[in-house]
């Protein structure tokens, strides 16, 4: 039995696969640009005057937050004790 699809529904589905590809990689190996080009693409959006659609959506856009203030480098462990590695035992 064969599947004889239209050309452009064989480019299609190819280019969605390569796409869902693309974006895995990016999220996995480059994380610090995406987050950038998120916020580039948000910030815009968010301005005061923008429609509540357009807001809405940079909303969607703009990476979550880290925390805020409170949080730190390592996960926002309230206990110094517990943040960091392991003490080396002898």
């Amino acid at each position: 039995m064969t599947l004889d699809l239209p050309i452009g529904l064989q480019y299609a589905i190819v280019a969605a696969v390569v796409l869902v590809a693309l974006w895995i990689f990016v999220r996995k190996q480059l994380p610090g640009p995406l987050r950038k080009a998120r916020i580039a693409l948000a910030t815009p959006l968010v301005r005061d005057g923008r429609p509540a659609w357009m807001r809405a959506l940079a909303r969607r856009i703009a990476p979550p937050s880290n925390g805020g203030a409170g949080s730190s480098a390592c996960g926002g462990c309230d206990n110094s004790s517990q943040c960091g590695p392991e003490p080396k035992k002898h």
